[in-house]
């Protein structure tokens, strides 16, 4: 076989079989079929590599055909029992794997789990004291939504002065909208008192709490339902413990008259996080939702804004802001007078 044969046959296991049937292949064993026998060197090569023909031991030189169910066993015996061969490795390799599997199981066994689902508000209340009772060195906390219920701001309380009083740094995030919030100021009064550190950003990236960055605590959904996941995988708590951190370079302390609560920053923070919302095309509710603020209170900056610029519809309003500029600028928002564009 020469070189343009070796071409139109690829190799499998040893055996030459053909990619395809060589264009007069067929021609030509119809030819043998029909006369008995033909010249072997003018045989396609991809019939030879099938076993459809063989040397005509009568006549040197010569070919006869083979029935096709013959030439069957010779050219696909080879191949099933390659097939066969692997399936036996395949099976092999799989017990082999099994005995490590259980194994391995047994060992994760006395493992703690690195992810755990809480359900309900008591077990999650429950492991959330346990977390913060056990901290030796550190708590951070990020608390989205505006301001806190007072009996959550109670039981939280408890906790970390207890916590405090051992010496624990807590370094804890509110948004900007709890500084109009009675219960929760009151809060911060109490535990800043004890030695906590808090901060106050325009949207916090979700409610979370790590302790000695060892274990997070962080809700299953959206709704911050009376579900939580509990996080003990060293690579989530490095992740989560960063995307803190990077916050808290960003945000503004809440101490003894340090920030009063409508100074020109938190407004303007306040003021450029909804007017940016606007341009986004969000609603109201999610507006409300993300910053912590009722809807009511976002309905009337909004309208506020819409009279000082003249706008006559939502539409036109988030043109107007996109259009401007004042949305990206590095000073504080100043609103133009009503009638004027910027």
């Amino acid at each position: 076989m020469n070189d343009e044969e070796l071409g139109r046959c690829r190799c499998n296991g040893g055996e030459l079989l053909p990619g395809r049937v060589c264009g007069d292949a067929l021609s030509f064993y119809r030819r043998v079929l029909r006369e008995g026998t033909a010249c072997l060197d003018a045989a396609p090569p991809c019939l030879r590599a099938l076993g459809l023909v063989a040397d005509d031991p009568g006549a040197p030189g010569a070919t006869t055909a083979v029935p096709p169910e013959a030439a069957a066993i010779a050219a696909l015996r080879p191949i099933e029992e390659a097939i066969a061969d692997q399936q036996r490795t395949y099976r092999s390799v799989q017990a082999m794997l099994s005995v490590f599997t259980r194994t391995y199981d047994d060992a994760r066994k006395h493992e703690q789990p690195t992810l755990t689902v809480l359900t309900g508000a008591q077990v999650i209340s429950n492991a959330l004291e346990a977390a913060v009772d056990g901290c030796r060195e550190e708590l951070l906390t990020a608390q989205p939504g505006g301001g806190r219920p007072a009996h959550l701001l109670g039981e939280a309380l408890a906790r970390e002065v207890r916590m405090l009083a051992r010496g624990v740094r807590q370094r804890t995030l509110y948004q900007h909208t709890v500084r109009s919030h009675a219960p929760t100021l009151a809060y911060i009064e109490q535990v800043t008192a004890a030695g906590a550190e808090v901060h106050t950003l325009v949207e916090v990236f979700e409610r979370m709490i790590i302790c000695d960055r060892e274990v997070a605590f962080i809700p299953t959904s959206e709704e911050r339902s009376d579900s939580a996941l509990q996080i003990r995988h060293p690579a989530l708590l490095r992740f989560l413990a960063a995307l803190f951190d990077n916050a808290w370079a960003r945000s503004v302390p809440v101490g003894t008259g340090d920030v009063p609560a409508r100074s020109p920053l938190i407004t303007s923070d306040v003021q450029r996080a909804i007017l940016r919302a606007v341009v986004s095309g969000e609603t109201d509710d999610s507006i409300a939702r993300r910053m912590g603020m009722s809807r009511r209170s976002v309905a009337k900056h909004i309208s506020r804004v819409s009279q000082q610029l003249g706008s006559g519809s939502r539409a036109q309003l988030g043109y107007l802001l996109a259009t401007s500029g004042l949305l990206w600028r590095g000073e504080p928002a100043r609103l133009a007078p009503p009638g004027r564009r910027f």
